[in-house]
């Protein structure tokens, strides 16, 4: 069952500007904006039915960036890269990939079906997957604890390993090479990531991103059958985002990745192929049987539905 409550996050930025306005924002010209658009993917506006785009006011925000990156001297493709380098001002993993991906299906899942889904793409990146940035988020420290030498095996093949959880401060722990630690990241009491359980694996041979928050009100309910809306996708566009996400998430905290993997997260990924986009579409109907069985068991508790999402448990 899809569900649409999980905070109408796509509504805050609605892609809703005609090129002709944006162009006239920010003073680059019509021609110029299809032309950046071709050739670096930037900005990526929505289509209408009728062909024509519609752009967001972070499109704008972004095309700023660009210009300051000019005027600071940068080549136009260098300043393109630097903005979309730029960490994410999101503070939530599940709500930015609504807002920026908003043809995304939501699913409504309990724990124990989420945590088998995830435990699958793990495994599928730890076997396949070649150097990837890989991040966690688990909500509370305890939870990542249980799961920390699944995450060992795994760190072992990227390139980048962070975690997510309510840490009493930011540490590299050792990882199976020892050049190549696991870094923990706090999460702040009034963050929405204490509610959100997120898997990101950033390669570009098979990425995945899988993400969610908890359903409020839950307190007295098994912690297996705790519910929660999920995102997932293999798409390289929207794990490229999520992982963006996140790294602006680690750098708030005080984390700087490298610049190699700053500039690689800055390249724009390749957009699916009909062929992943047929599988997904298969994958998508098997998490709507999986969502019907989490809703036949009966509805969560009371107050489902809030205006901002957040969270996960393991």
């Amino acid at each position: 069952m899809k569900s649409t409550a999980a905070g109408e996050s796509a509504g805050d930025d609605p892609a809703v500007l005609p090129i002709g306005e944006v162009s006239r924002r920010t003073g680059i010209p019509v021609s110029g904006l299809r032309n950046w658009e071709q050739r670096y993917g930037l900005p990526r506006p929505e289509r209408l039915p009728n062909g024509r785009r519609r752009y967001r006011e972070s499109d704008c925000a972004l095309l700023a960036e660009v210009l300051r990156g000019r005027g600071q001297g940068l080549s136009l493709s260098a300043a393109v890269a630097h903005a979309l380098s730029a960490p994410s001002r999101e503070t939530s993993i599940f709500a930015g990939l609504r807002r920026g991906h908003p043809g995304l299906q939501v699913h409504v899942m309990a724990k124990s079906m989420l945590l088998a889904v995830t435990h699958a793409i793990e495994d599928e990146c730890c076997a396949r997957a070649q150097r990837p940035i890989l991040m966690g988020a688990f909500q509370r420290e305890r939870f990542y604890r249980a799961a920390r030498p699944r995450w060992a095996d795994l760190a072992g093949t990227a390139e980048q390993t962070v975690v997510f959880a309510d840490f009493g401060r930011r540490r590299l722990q050792p990882g199976p090479l020892a050049e190549i630690p696991i870094t923990e990241i706090p999460i702040a009491a009034d963050s929405p990531l204490r509610r959100e359980w997120a898997l990101i694996c950033d390669s570009d041979d098979h990425p995945a991103c899988l993400a969610g928050w908890e359903h409020p009100g839950q307190e007295a309910r098994r912690d297996a059958d705790r519910t929660f809306e999920m995102v997932w996708s293999v798409d390289p566009q929207v794990v490229r985002s999520a992982a963006r996400i996140g790294a602006g998430l680690a750098a708030a905290a005080g984390f700087g990745m490298t610049a190699p993997l700053r500039a690689r997260l800055g390249e724009e990924a390749s957009a699916g192929s009909p062929d992943l986009r047929r599988a997904s579409g298969l994958m998508e109907r098997t998490f709507d049987y999986l969502s019907r069985a989490t809703t036949s068991a009966g509805p969560p508790a009371a107050g489902l539905r809030l205006p901002r999402p957040a969270g996960r448990r393991r």
